[in-house]
């Protein structure tokens, strides 16, 4: 009987460490939000687009990363697909972006604001959002107006999923 109970005991702790976040996924949330939602990746992009415009800035930039690396894959040395379409879309916020700056003149390197989306070969209706972290550093000023571009970053994220 305390063999079962032991047997049971491991059991549930196995299936407790299966939905457990990794360490790579706990050492990537340090400097990264990286999100998954179900579409069309158009669809997707489309709303990220008006996410971020709907807030009354521009896409001043778009990155198409994936073109680049399927264009020089060969001159690389390498031939393997990584992305299907990926793009980071470059935007900011002159009232965000000055009080980031006002802080901290330093604080340039925080701007522009990128989210990127793409999709894998292999993940069909499947588009992920990222954006890197703008982690929180100087004074106490700098670091609410770096807290302030996340909050910015994950709302355009969270009008994308819901």
């Amino acid at each position: 009987m305390q063999g079962v109970n032991v047997r049971y005991l491991i059991m549930l702790m196995l299936l407790g460490l299966a939905g457990a976040p990794s360490q790579a996924d706990t050492e990537r949330d340090a400097y990264m939000r990286l999100f998954t939602i179900e579409g069309e990746y158009a669809d997707v992009r489309e709303d990220l687009e008006l996410a971020i415009t709907g807030r009354g800035m521009v896409v001043n930039n778009v990155s198409h990363i994936g073109n680049m690396l399927a264009r020089t894959g060969k001159v690389a040395g390498s031939g393997k697909q990584i992305f299907v379409e990926a793009e980071a879309l470059e935007f900011c916020s002159s009232v965000i972006s000055r009080k980031m700056m006002e802080a901290d003149p330093h604080n340039i390197v925080f701007c522009p604001y990128i989210i990127a989306i793409y999709t894998l070969p292999g993940e069909k209706d499947k588009v992920y959002l990222a954006y890197r972290r703008p982690l929180p550093v100087g004074s106490p000023a700098s670091r609410q107006a770096l807290q302030a571009v996340e909050k910015l970053l994950q709302g355009i994220v969270d009008d994308v999923l819901n």
